[in-house]
Parts: C-alpha cells; sequence; structure tokens
C-alpha cells in the first residue's frame, strides 16, 4: 500500500488523481488552503486519508508538510498540483508577484523539503505538474510561462542531483495542455481542451511507470515538438491570442 501525499488536492488535477489513488486503496495524505474541500475527500474516505490546511507561500508550509508526513507514517510518493497563473496581457504586478510566490517559491520550498526527507529515508518519488506554457516565453503570461519552465528546469536539477548523490528519489515531470477544470473558468475559450479525468490517468500511468518526463496528450506532443522548431526570431514576434 503507496502513501502518498498530494499538495493542491482540493480541487481540479489534483483532486481527481487523488480520488483515483484512494480508489486503488493508498493511504493519502492531502493539503491545500480550502478546508471544505480536504474535508469533503475525507469523509468519503475516512480510514485512507489524512489532511492539512498548507498554503504553499507561507513560511511554515515546510514544517505543515513535515507533519502531514509524520502522521501518514512517511511518504512513498509526493506529487505537487499546486498552482497559480493568469493571463496577464497588462502585466500586473500583483499577478506576476503571486505567481512567482506560489509556482516559484513555494515549489522549490516543498519540493525541496520532501527531497531532503525521501534522500534520508531510502528514497521515494517526487511527481510535479509543470506545463507545457514552459516550453517557450508567452506573452499573454509572462510569470506563468516563465514559472513553468523554473519548475521542469527544477526537477531536471534534482533528479542530477539525486544521481550525483546515488539516491533512490526518482523524478516525473507532468506537462499537460489545456485541461478543463476551475482553474481555467474564467480564461477564456482554449483549443483543445482535456477532460481532467483522461488526464489524471494519463498521471497515474506516468507514476506507475516512473516516467521521467510526460507531455498529455499526443496533439500536444506534436505542438510541442513544432514549438521548440520555431526561431525565437520569429517567436518574439508572433502575436498570441488572448481570450
Amino acid at each position: 500500500m503507496k502513501r502518498v501525499i498530494v499538495m493542491g488536492a482540493s480541487s481540479g488535477i489534483g483532486r481527481e488523481v487523488c480520488l483515483m489513488m484512494l480508489e486503488r486503496g493508498w493511504q493519502v495524505g492531502i493539503a491545500a488552503r480550502r478546508k471544505d474541500m480536504l474535508d469533503e475527500i475525507r469523509q468519503a474516505y475516512p480510514d485512507l486519508v489524512k489532511t492539512r490546511l498548507i498554503d504553499v507561500t507561507t513560511e511554515d508550509a515546510p514544517a505543515l508538510l513535515a507533519e502531514l508526513i509524520k502522521e501518514l507514517g512517511g511518504v512513498d510518493v509526493y506529487l505537487h498540483a499546486s498552482g497559480f497563473g493568469k493571463q496577464n496581457y497588462n502585466l500586473d504586478t500583483d499577478i506576476e508577484k503571486h505567481t512567482v510566490a506560489v509556482n516559484c517559491d513555494g515549489f522549490a520550498a516543498l519540493i525541496g523539503s520532501v527531497f531532503h526527507y525521501m534522500n534520508a529515508n531510502d528514497g521515494g518519488h517526487i511527481v510535479s505538474v509543470s506545463s507545457i506554457a514552459g516550453t517557450k516565453g508567452l506573452g499573454i503570461a509572462p510569470s506563468y510561462s516563465a514559472t513553468k519552465a523554473f519548475q521542469s528546469t527544477y526537477i531536471q536539477a534534482l533528479e542530477q542531483l539525486s544521481n550525483m548523490r546515488g539516491s533512490k528519489v526518482r523524478f516525473t515531470d507532468i506537462r499537460p495542455g489545456f485541461v478543463d477544470t476551475p482553474f481555467l473558468a474564467d480564461a477564456g475559450r482554449f483549443p483543445m481542451l482535456m477532460d481532467v479525468s483522461k488526464v489524471a490517468k494519463d498521471i497515474m500511468d506516468a507514476i506507475d511507470n516512473q516516467s521521467h518526463v510526460k507531455v498529455i496528450d499526443w496533439r500536444y506532443r506534436i505542438l510541442v515538438f513544432f514549438w521548440r522548431l520555431i526561431p525565437n526570431s520569429v517567436w518574439r514576434n508572433l502575436k498570441v491570442k488572448g481570450r
């Protein structure tokens, strides 16, 4: 029976993956800022769920995560699905700062905390949900695309560090495209919108197979391939449309 912690389990991708883990009978520690959503999951699976209110941007977030790990009796898989992003055509400073606080500062603090724990406790599997948005800088969402690139690079760096140390900590970088979740509810219409259940199933497959990088789904794998081929001299002059 696996012991799993899902950071950002209250809605969207994190919640859907969490429910699939619970259906397998895994012990799951769930964390987010919304108590009502966490309580709803715990009430449905009282024997399998431990909860903790955690805001990834606060200084006590790593300590609260450590408490949840202790209550769970350890952690075999850590899924970081907490994130923030908005289209920001006007480059609103508050949006940029909050995006960096969640997707960079909070991400690095908690991923790093779990890495130290697993490195000292015979390994484990760290899974992060980044985005294909990190492939290229997007003018309509500067901090979002930049922070998603940071996340993918950070996971890649930690994987190398783990191998340098001879550690048993493994990593998976999940890179979805547009997913039909509350995260995009007010952001307008998006092409190739994916069903969250299908995305969650692909994430479970990536966890089972211990994939290093998983771009979801095949349409986005093709898109990312061609994105990478576009020269920067062309990309910087493209007019990417927002909502």
